[in-house]
């Protein structure tokens, strides 16, 4: 089976338990959202989803990707007055937000580190997500071999 047809199944299943169906509108969206991990943006999306549907609006690329969001298929990142982006990896992972490119990186945690930062919220307090945002310009060794 392709990844194409599993990522397809995994959508469509999610969005069933949610009780909505997968449109080829959303199909489309997260396929572009899976093909290149880079946290787009909604405008970035809709760019590389007008090749394969042409007729899709702004407004409807906006709607499948909260759509999306509110599936837990992907995560909606926000970095202070900038526009929302999106990312499908839903592992617990930081990102790093290039200051000077805009580009933003997934940067993986380790579990222990997940339980520090956990145990240091008060008593009774349990989390249902933690978002870190590390923001920054990449030195000049890491930008001239990346």
């Amino acid at each position: 089976m392709s990844s194409a047809t599993l990522n397809t199944d995994a959508l469509s299943q999610r969005l069933a338990d949610s009780g909505l169906r997968s449109t080829p509108q959303r199909e489309v969206v997260y396929d572009v959202l899976l093909k290149k991990r880079d946290h787009p943006t909604a405008d970035e999306v809709f760019a590389r989803v007008k090749n394969g549907l042409p007729t899709i609006s702004l407004a409807t690329v906006y709607n499948c990707l909260e759509t999306l969001v509110q599936c837990n298929l992907v995560r909606a990142v926000n970095f202070e007055r900038g526009p929302t982006r999106y990312c499908p990896n839903l592992l617990p992972h930081a990102h790093f937000h290039d200051e000077k490119t805009g580009k933003t990186h997934d940067i993986d945690l380790p579990a222990d580190l997940l339980e520090k930062v956990n145990s240091v919220l008060p008593p009774g307090y349990n989390p249902s997500s933690v978002e870190i945002i590390f923001r920054g310009k990449a030195t000049g060794e890491v930008a001239s071999s990346g």
